[in-house]
């Protein structure tokens, strides 16, 4: 097992905001740049439904992204895209450990 962790957010967009979705990305994506344990994130579109994204963003480890979450600063950072979370989806927010990889 290699200990690091995906964390997936699921979004939704209202009717012709998919644009404000992939600026609040970018925008959260360069103030996390450089956090302790961030090995990355994309943005993802569902290709069955266009409105549907998720955020997968991959952490070194589990305690990494619990330090992180548990910050100062997680709510201020990522509340540009707070509103497009996808509350109907149950649960909105995963966190997954890589058990094999290739």
């Amino acid at each position: 097992m290699s200990g690091t962790v995906r964390v997936v957010v699921h979004h939704r967009a209202p009717e012709g905001e998919w644009t404000t979705v992939r600026e609040a990305y970018d925008t959260i994506s360069g103030q996390l740049e450089g956090t302790p344990g961030l090995l990355g994130n994309e943005l993802l579109r569902s290709t069955l439904d266009p409105r549907s994204f998720a955020v997968l963003s991959r952490w070194k480890d589990l305690d990494a992204f619990t330090e992180w979450e548990r910050g100062s600063g997680h709510r201020g950072t990522t509340s540009p895209l707070r509103r497009f979370q996808d509350r109907d989806r149950t649960p909105h927010f995963e966190v997954y450990e890589v058990d094999a990889a290739w």
